[in-house]
């Protein structure tokens, strides 16, 4: 505390800054490779809307197989010595891809294994550092600290597509993702000067994994914000991902945009995001974190629904501003959702229930690129983006038909989570 009584703001934080740096860095990376990855398979390899499906459930079927085992995992050891082994692991499996390029040996198959690989990492990566972030910060300076990190990743996706785009130009798609392999070894250095000790693990005989994956499902499955709040993500993403998917093939080989142009546009979109994490903790205090909630992806998300009408020439501006509202509003709703779960779940199972949430709302994205891939082969590329956009803005309302609607804040209090088998 300062001397009138005031917590010292969380940019004075040293532990969180690195953390903060760290992950900003990778985090652009990381988008570099969302714009790169599919632009090698589409550009490079000539791969299909279907296999670039294909491609898309790869890089996210962990969340779905290894997402529950890997939250016991996570409260078992330590978090931040975990993050660096899964960064450096992620610095050779993406370096991999323009070396296999640059030696002529790049096939489908290795991007394939290269996506699934890189999905397994993250999955234990995004689950410790969602556990690890309670360690460096207070419970009140929760909310603050996920917007900044919120916000930081909004400006990741604005500049990594942009940069992504110029090193397309430059060194064609397989090399651009050699900056993403750089991305992960910076954050392993930022993870490795953090100080901060981890609470010990206790010591004893421990549950069994199975044991400990029922309890984070339960504890989920019991709360009713949790519960609701899974059910939106789960849905929305099982959407969204069909847009990420097939937004490179709609642009490229429907509206003949060039590659660069591609990242550009996306950059454009993620706008939103950036406002979103800027804006979030003032429309949380204006509306009421609840309310603001259900609000932004019921109301605030609708101009998602442009992006299909996206066109030659000006109106291809209609896909940005059909990402600026979708990333500005899941945002601005992420922020309190996520700060609510890390504030209200006990310490000790935080990992677990993080894991358990991330495997319902993450684990619907290879289905969701499976489900794209085969409605484009069968139906189009452009009346699947209508499908997917009409289905993510109705995601929001399993906000608004929730607990959420009757409260002005999320409480961010340990609650007593309601009976099994309470209404959705």
């Amino acid at each position: 505390m300062t001397d009138d009584g005031k917590r010292p703001s969380i940019l004075r934080h040293r532990e969180f800054l690195l953390l903060w740096g760290g992950q900003t860095v990778s985090e652009m990376g990381s988008q570099i490779t969302v714009l790169a990855l599919p632009l090698v398979a589409v550009v490079l390899l000539d791969a299909s809307a279907f296999q670039v499906g294909l491609l898309a459930a790869a890089e996210t079927s962990a969340y779905l197989l290894v997402a529950l085992p890997a939250g016991a995992i996570v409260d078992r050891v330590a978090k931040r010595r975990l993050m660096i082994w899964c960064d450096l692991a992620l610095f050779l499996v993406i370096g991999s891809v323009p070396f296999a390029h640059a030696v002529g040996a790049l096939t489908l198959a290795q991007l394939y294994v290269v996506a699934l690989v890189s999905s397994v990492l993250s999955v234990f990566f995004s689950v410790a550092y969602q556990a690890y972030l309670p360690v460096l910060l207070d419970r009140d300076q929760l909310m603050d600290g996920n917007g900044k990190l919120a916000a930081s990743r909004s400006v990741a996706q604005i500049a990594g597509p942009s940069t992504g785009a110029g090193l397309v130009t430059l060194v064609g798609a397989a090399g651009a993702m050699a900056a993403d392999a750089l991305s992960f070894a910076l954050s392993a250095c930022s993870l490795t000067v953090i100080r901060t000790r981890e609470p010990r693990a206790e010591t004893g005989r421990r549950p069994t994994l199975r044991s400990q994956i029922r309890e984070g499902l339960d504890y989920v499955v019991r709360d009713p914000i949790l519960r609701n709040s899974v059910a939106f993500n789960g849905t929305a993403n099982f959407f969204v991902i069909m847009v990420e998917t097939l937004g490179p093939v709609f642009l490229i080989r429907t509206l003949h945009l060039r590659p660069g142009l591609v990242g550009l546009l996306l950059a454009l979109g993620a706008v939103g995001g950036v406002a979103g994490g800027v804006a979030a903790r003032y429309l949380a205090q204006k509306f009421g974190s609840a309310r603001i909630s259900w609000i932004a992806m019921t109301v605030l998300s609708l101009p998602g629904l442009l992006i299909p009408l996206a066109g030659s020439g000006w109106w291809v501006l209609l896909f940005g501003i059909g990402w600026i509202s979708w990333t500005f509003s899941s945002t601005v709703a992420s922020i309190s959702l996520t700060s609510y779960r890390q504030a209200a779940c006990p310490a000790d199972m935080l990992g677990r229930v993080s894991a358990a949430a991330r495997w319902i709302t993450w684990g619907t994205l290879p289905l969701g690129g499976l489900a794209g891939g085969a409605l484009a082969t069968a139906l189009g590329v452009q009346t699947t983006l209508w499908i997917a956009v009409v289905g993510g803005c109705c995601a929001g309302l399993w906000l608004f038909f929730s607990p959420l609607r009757g409260l002005r804040d999320i409480p961010l209090g340990i609650l007593e989570p309601e009976p099994v088998g309470g209404t959705v």
